[in-house]
């Protein structure tokens, strides 16, 4: 089942995201770029909107997906990674 996820609340801090990551950022250039929006679309019917546990947003599991991709990543190392430092 996926939440009411559509509509993000961001953290009062957001605005250290700017200062601190380099606008020439690989990670921040795709999320400026890229409209993840069309991962709910394709999945939509993958999943249960009113039943069954809540699920991690689509959106979130493909950005992690795409973190393995590029960073050439294991499961365990993409863990380990978003626990240190929260790219996405």
């Amino acid at each position: 089942m996926i939440p009411q996820q559509c509509s993000m609340i961001l953290s009062p801090y957001s605005e250290l995201y700017d200062m601190l990551i380099p606008k020439d950022n690989l990670l921040r250039k795709i999320n400026e770029l890229v409209d993840f929006s069309f991962v709910v679309n394709e999945l939509k019917d993958k999943y249960c909107l009113d039943n069954g546990r809540q699920a991690i947003h689509p959106i979130r599991m493909f950005k992690y997906l795409l973190l393995k991709t590029i960073y050439d990543l294991s499961d365990v190392d993409v863990v380990e990674t978003l626990e240190i430092r929260f790219i996405f």
